[in-house]
């Protein structure tokens, strides 16, 4: 590793615990106090671990998941003492998500393409407010920085505030946004975008939908209306439905997931605002109960608050585990 690799690891590692801050307080805290006198996982000990857990929104399923590994891990090894407690959870932790988790197979370095079609297309999905068009402009900011050419898609028309977010984070992200009225067929802006794209030999296109989740019928129709305009230009588009979700709203987020998740083929998560919030747990859960990648977390408002989700370097972070 170089020195400039090894000084974007450990600004990427600051920014990390920067972002996780408040939940990492909040979990260290309420773990010390659990600590404070024991020094073996009993019963009485995991049932008050187990209220650390959901107050940390990592949900009740997941939460059930991790406490059934602790009790097998303590049988297997006879004794397991309190100070080994945080190694132990990262452990299990990583584990249960690695196991699910195909995406790990592939070994891309963070925002690098897979080979095999270009343009790259990616439709972006979620509720108003969750941070969607922002994390767009983020996203196009890192591919740009990694030598990509890269162009956004503006096939949200509902709202004009999403036209001109869009096109202020092109602006900051210096890549280009094509875009229509307020009101057009939005399955046309993505037509229009990939043939551009392919007119121009971009390497990446990046699509916003409609925030609504009313109607999750014309929600469904729409999306697929806009996949099947698309595949017209790029027959297998998108490669990547990426749904992103608040952090700060813990259990909401479940909810707008299950709903997204069943009107799109969504592959891969963004979870965002982590960094104003205590319920970073959120993420462990979210990962864990729908099977799909967390690919992104946000961790605050700048065009470089956006990292790849890491499983061991977040749930470290979390647990207030140093890393070298």
């Amino acid at each position: 590793m170089g020195f400039f690799d090894f000084f974007s690891k450990e600004k990427k590692k600051e920014t990390l615990d920067k972002g996780l801050e408040k939940s990492k307080q909040g979990f260290l805290s309420k773990m010390t106090h659990l600590i404070a006198g024991k020094d073996t996982i009993d019963d009485d000990f995991l049932d008050e671990l187990e209220d650390i857990f959901l107050s940390s929104d990592v949900g009740v399923e997941t939460t059930v998941k991790i406490l059934d590994r602790i009790k097998e891990r303590v049988k297997k090894d006879k004794y397991v003492g309190t100070s080994e407690l945080n190694e132990l959870l990262c452990d299990e932790i990583v584990d249960m998500l690695t196991a699910h988790d195909a995406k790990d197979s592939e070994e891309l370095k963070d925002f690098e393409l897979p080979e095999g079609h270009k343009p790259h297309v990616i439709m972006v999905v979620g509720v108003n407010g969750v941070g969607k068009t922002t994390t767009i402009g983020k996203l196009a900011h890192n591919y740009k920085a990694a030598g990509y050419k890269v162009m956004l898609g503006a096939a949200d028309t509902f709202r004009a505030a999403a036209i001109e977010q869009l096109d202020v984070w092109g602006e900051r992200a210096g890549v280009p946004v094509i875009k229509q009225k307020l009101g057009s067929d939005p399955a046309a802006v993505a037509y229009d975008t990939l043939s551009s794209a392919k007119a121009n030999d971009v390497d990446v296109v990046i699509i916003d939908t409609a925030g609504r989740l009313h109607n999750k019928l014309g929600l469904m129709n729409e999306l697929t209306k806009i996949k099947n305009v698309m595949q017209k230009v790029v027959p297998d588009a998108p490669h990547d439905v990426l749904l992103v979700l608040d952090g700060s709203t813990g259990q909401n987020a479940f909810e707008q997931a299950k709903q997204f998740v069943a009107a799109t083929s969504v592959n891969q998560l963004a979870i965002t605002k982590l960094d104003g919030t205590a319920k970073g747990g959120v993420v462990i859960g979210i990962s864990d109960q729908f099977k799909i990648p967390v690919k992104y977390i946000g961790l605050g408002e700048g065009i470089t608050d956006l990292q790849v989700f890491h499983k061991k370097e977040f749930v470290q972070s979390l647990l207030g585990i140093n890393r070298h």
